[in-house]
């Protein structure tokens, strides 16, 4: 009778917890490229579950790197999931659509400054800053510290506050913390406040308004440029506070924003199922709407 080798035994044993977490990427680096491949393309959406079974790693290790990953600005996290942020998708096409949308944007730039004398700025989010795209302006425009390539604190302009509002709270939260930086003495310092806030935008249909907040003597009046999944950018007018009506061009902006809207997703005016971002408002303000949107604005400065 043949004798059976313990050692054998154990050779084809199944491997241990122990042999199986050293299966596991050693380096942070490695898991986070599995996270980031598992999105096989820009428009993939995939659920935390999704991503750990194509992974193969823990859930807790996924959801760990997820957070970390939203905060950067690599991953944006929607309540449908997970899909790749504006930096992930900037390495995969250049400027992450900067290009597209300044297009879209420049004729009706050109035509608000036109129209109201004022300076137009358009912006995009990255992290907590907005970055100017575009400026377009007449005389005004040199007093006006913005320049295209350059930033300023979202918090602090009508263009951030009108992205912000239609994004979801918890990722405001992440991107700010407690305590925001002040540049004048009227910018929103507390993240409560900047909710408050960003609430009211909402309740206007997307307008945000700008006064002596990001710059003294600065008064501005923004709109949200919307997708499938939420903003991808803003437009605003700027003026004098000492001459600007924000309220003569409210309904111009949002209508400017609502027309690039449409030029970058022309599918945007037929229903969608399954979208979770807000529809596009569709009309101009009325007499009656408009006066209840600028009481609302007001009633902050009184």
């Amino acid at each position: 009778m043949a004798l059976v080798d313990i050692n054998d035994t154990v050779t084809t044993a199944q491997p241990t917890n122990a042999q199986a977490k050293m299966d596991l990427p050693p380096s942070m680096i490695e898991r986070m490229t599995l996270i980031l491949d598992a999105f096989d393309g820009r428009a993939a959406r995939l659920t935390l579950e999704e991503i750990v079974c194509r992974t193969q790693l823990p859930r807790s290790t996924v959801h760990r790197i997820l957070d970390q990953l939203v905060k950067l600005d690599w991953v944006e996290h929607a309540s449908f999931g997970y899909y790749l942020g504006q930096r992930a998708r900037g390495l995969g096409g250049g400027d992450g659509g900067h290009s597209q949308i300044r297009e879209a944007a420049a004729p009706f730039l050109h035509e608000l400054h036109l129209q109201t004398g004022m300076v137009v700025h358009l912006s995009v989010l990255d992290g907590r800053d907005i970055v100017y795209l575009d400026k377009v302006g007449g005389r005004f425009a040199a007093a006006i510290p913005s320049r295209v390539g350059g930033r300023a604190r979202a918090h602090s302009t009508a263009g951030g506050k009108a992205i912000l509002a239609w994004i979801d709270p918890e990722r405001v939260d992440a991107l700010f913390g407690a305590t925001l930086p002040r540049c004048t003495e009227n910018i929103i310092a507390e993240i409560g406040v900047l909710h408050q806030e960003l609430n009211r935008i909402r309740q206007r249909r997307g307008l945000a308004f700008e006064r002596d907040e990001s710059a003294r003597g600065l008064a501005c009046v923004a709109a949200a440029i919307r997708g499938h999944d939420g903003p991808v950018g803003s437009i605003a007018l700027c003026g004098d506070i000492r001459t600007t009506q924000l309220e003569r061009v409210a309904p111009l902006v949002v209508d400017a924003a609502r027309e690039i809207s449409r030029s970058l997703y022309p599918e945007l005016g037929a229903p969608r199922r399954g979208r979770n971002a807000p529809p596009t408002p569709t009309n101009t303000f009325s007499a009656e709407t408009m006066d209840r949107v600028l009481a609302a604005s007001t009633e902050q400065w009184i």
